[in-house]
This record gives structure tokens, C-alpha cells and sequence, in this order.
């Protein structure tokens, strides 16, 4: 795997300071500890694609219900196609 260096512009002090402590808390060099975070967001942004892949698919599903009423609305269809069955016995 190809590596590129990336740069940062304009950085208030302040923040290097704070991420320089960071990296010392952590027993890191600040370029290990920067590399870290970019490495950590990367992959919460293929999370994040990856579960917007699935919004809008066509289980049935649409996320809005909450799953108890779920489970509920289930279990009393269940229950009457199984009095249904049994002759509503």
C-alpha cells in the first residue's frame, strides 16, 4: 500500500498544544496520534456509506416503528391466525 503525506495549514497553537498532550497521554508522537484519528475517521466514513446503503431498502422495514410495538403487532397476528386455525378455540 502507496503512503502520501498530508499537511495541515493554519493550525491554531492552541490545538497543536492539545493534541500534542493527547499524544503524550497516550504514549504516542503526535504524527502517530494524528495518523491514528485520520485512520479511525476513514473508517467510520466507510461505516457510515455502508449503512446508508441500507436506509431505504425494501424489507419492510422502514426504521421508524419502535421495536416493541413491533414485536407486539407480531405476535398478535401470530396469535390470531393461530385462533383462526384452531377454530377460535
Amino acid at each position: 500500500m502507496m503512503s502520501v503525506a498530508l499537511q495541515i495549514r493554519d493550525v491554531p497553537e492552541s490545538v497543536r498544544d492539545a493534541l500534542a498532550a493527547r499524544a503524550r497521554a497516550q504514549g504516542k508522537s503526535l504524527q502517530s496520534y494524528l495518523l491514528s484519528l485520520v485512520e479511525t475517521d476513514a473508517r467510520r466514513s466507510r461505516n457510515v456509506d455502508l449503512i446508508s446503503r441500507f436506509e431505504n431498502r425494501a424489507d419492510g422495514y422502514s426504521g421508524d416503528e419502535n421495536t416493541a410495538d413491533m414485536v407486539r403487532a407480531m405476535r398478535a397476528e401470530r396469535e390470531s391466525r393461530l385462533s383462526d386455525r384452531d377454530g377460535g378455540q
